[in-house]
């Protein structure tokens, strides 16, 4: 899997460079069917070997089948991915149990990972914690030693800077969350002037501005590594139902910059996944309804672009994959000729070359069942080909 990485980027590089740049300007009505190049599988009761226990404020259950508390950390939920260009990646585990009052025990976590779509399986190799031993967190924190739990944070979204250094987006403030390449807290959370969740520490009584848990969702690094671009999952009180606000932070001044756009949802009941950066005015977004299962309908990744040319005051979409229609004439997976992604939530994707993306799901272990009533939900690693190129900037795909 590392040489076919490797090969992948190179790939990506060659191609994007070959394009004259004035096609990045272009506009489609859709992609077209995508399809399934490569399927994996990581089981949901994997665990950090010889960690502490977890779950013990979730109740007994059994969730699908399953007791709790556990002896050990989950590896789970997926809430966000950083290609290493080795055939390996980052993905980052998110609160823990769904909610600040359940997850005290759930150390935030970065794992790595090592997807092999020759034999479905994907290992585990290590990872980190995310800690602030040097106090930077100015409220306080579960732990005396200062590991960070999903009592503390909701992180869902990470990129990783050029200086090896990961920017992380939470929730429950929201806040913007800087590490170092081990884990470590390297400054203050970064708030979000007016925009305040329930869980945020500084509420103090206030009237929230942004349902629970509905931060940072998504986070993309501009391609030339000095802008993030965290996107909020839900709608600050006041703004249109289903419209989301797509602000710009300045990495270089350390504060936003007061540019913001829009991604208007397909539906005021659906959320988002995930956003990476295309080029320097075009994104992926997954977008996605909340059902799973036999009730999941809509579960998409479009290109949206802040150049906003229909002026309809919202980012223009055009729809790349549709995961829940992807074509599978190999049948990987053991899977019929037509795939489908029906998770609850699918929150991680990632360029792998010019048409071809990786996208993960989070599966709430134990608490989703998309795949098979009544099992928990693995963590799937897919790969799609999207029906054409997308034109990306070559510092996209690094």
């Amino acid at each position: 899997m590392r040489r076919t990485a490797i090969m992948l980027s190179a790939f990506a590089l060659t191609a994007a460079l070959a394009v004259p740049s004035a096609l990045a300007g272009e506009r489609h009505t859709d992609f077209g069917q995508a399809t399934l190049t490569g399927w994996a599988s990581l089981p949901a009761q994997r665990f950090v070997p010889g960690s502490e226990p977890s779950g013990a404020a979730i109740g007994a259950g059994p969730f699908n089948g399953i007791s709790a508390p556990f002896a050990d950390q989950p590896v789970q939920g997926f809430s966000g991915i950083v290609n290493r260009h080795d055939g390996t990646y980052d993905v980052l585990s998110d609160n823990g149990y769904g909610g600040k009052a359940n997850s005290a025990d759930f150390l935030l976590r970065v794992h790595r990972v090592e997807p092999d779509t020759r034999t479905g399986a994907v290992e585990v190799l290590g990872g980190f914690h995310l800690t602030d031993p040097d106090h930077k967190v100015p409220f306080a924190l579960t732990r005396a030693d200062r590991t960070l739990t999903g009592a503390d944070f909701d992180v869902e979204s990470i990129v990783k800077a050029y200086d090896g250094t990961y920017w992380i987006g939470d929730e429950f403030g929201p806040f913007l969350l800087h590490f170092s390449r081990t884990g470590r807290l390297l400054e203050a959370p970064v708030p979000l002037e007016g925009v305040k969740a329930p869980e945020n520490p500084y509420l103090n009584g206030g009237t929230p501005t942004l349902g629970g848990s509905k931060g940072f969702e998504g986070m993309a690094r501009s391609v030339d590594g000095r802008y993030l671009y965290p996107l909020l999952e839900g709608t600050v009180a006041g703004d249109t139902p289903g419209d989301l606000r797509f602000n710009q932070f300045d990495r270089k001044a350390g504060k936003y910059t007061g540019k913001r756009w829009t991604y208007r949802l397909e539906s005021p009941a659906h959320a988002i996944g995930d956003a990476i950066a295309v080029d320097k005015h075009r994104f992926l977004v997954i977008e996605r309804d909340g059902g799973q299962g036999e009730t999941a309908r809509f579960k998409r990744i479009y290109l949206a672009d802040t150049r906003d040319r229909n002026g309809d005051g919202a980012m223009d979409k055009t729809l790349v994959a549709d995961l829940m229609d992807l074509a599978n004439p190999r049948k990987l997976g053991g899977f019929g000729t037509t795939f489908t992604f029906p998770f609850q939530t699918i929150e991680d994707v990632v360029l792998l070359d010019d048409r071809t993306l990786a996208v993960l799901n989070d599966n709430n272990f134990p608490f989703s069942s998309g795949r098979t009533a009544g099992k928990a939900d693995d963590n799937e690693f897919i790969t799609v080909r999207l029906g054409e190129r997308l034109h990306a900037d070559p510092r996209a795909f690094f």
